[in-house]
């Protein structure tokens, strides 16, 4: 449900995007399935670096578009060795940029053992690994906390250095425009318009040059690991992330 009347109180009030900013790339999740041009999955359930308890599937059990929103839906269930399953997808090999303003609409999941994100990784992962990739995390949220955290990653002097914040409390089960501004600058990040996150990366001070990198998007819902940890409430499955759209702009 696209809440048209909703979003455009909201885009008279905030003005976004940007002035004098194009859309470079969307997705507005329309149709019924999901637009493989543009997505991408990774598969498996061997923890994802953070010790995760679920396994990736691109099945429509996982993930699916339905009435103009994509449905990223973890559930409890066994499979190829993992005791839940969820989806992971990327824009990986089919879309990344450098700079630009990042706008979502985005419902999230809550419960405890839950953890979903919207995110980007340097596409050079593949060659220089992480975190020397760089990491920018739009929006994590964890467990029954009704706030998000965005938070940057790189690699500086050989070891892992990451800066994040976390948003005001509000209720993230509902839509809200999570958006995300990046330039030669600065990374700040925000809720409906109110900016909550910012860190400086001008001339790659702090050792930020990877966060000049040109990056790719990610969606996911994870279960358990090190963040959430492992008290999980089984009775919350199936679990779902909403993402209504996703929209890349440049000046």
């Amino acid at each position: 449900m696209k809440n048209i009347l909703i979003l455009a109180l909201i885009m008279s009030i905030y003005s976004y995007p940007p002035p004098g900013y194009k859309l470079i790339w969307s997705d507005e999740f329309n149709g019924n399935s999901i637009d493989r041009s543009k997505w991408g999955f990774e598969y498996g359930g061997e923890g994802w670096g953070n010790n995760e308890l679920q396994h990736y599937t691109d099945r429509g059990d996982n993930a699916y578009v339905y009435d103009g929103v994509l449905h990223i839906r973890a559930k409890k269930e066994y499979y190829n060795g993992n005791y839940y399953t969820s989806a992971r997808m990327v824009t990986k090999g089919k879309f990344d940029f450098k700079y630009g303003y990042v706008e979502a609409n985005i419902a999230l999941p809550r419960g405890n053992g839950i953890w979903p994100a919207f995110w980007m990784l340097g596409n050079n992962i593949d060659s220089v690994g992480w975190p020397t990739c760089g990491e920018i995390d739009i929006l994590e949220a964890v467990n029954k906390e009704n706030k998000i955290y965005s938070t940057c990653h790189w690699n500086s002097n050989g070891g892992h250095v990451q800066y994040g914040k976390n948003s005001e409390y509000f209720d993230i089960t509902q839509f809200h425009i999570y958006q995300l501004w990046w330039d030669s600058e600065h990374i700040k990040a925000g809720v409906d318009g109110k900016v909550f996150y910012d860190i400086l990366i001008k001339d790659g001070t702090g050792g930020t040059g990877s966060l000049h990198n040109r990056f790719y998007l990610l969606l996911n819902v994870a279960v358990g690991g090190s963040w959430p940890g492992y008290n999980i409430d089984d009775s919350q499955f199936p679990n779902e992330m909403k993402v209504d759209y996703i929209r890349v702009y440049q000046p």
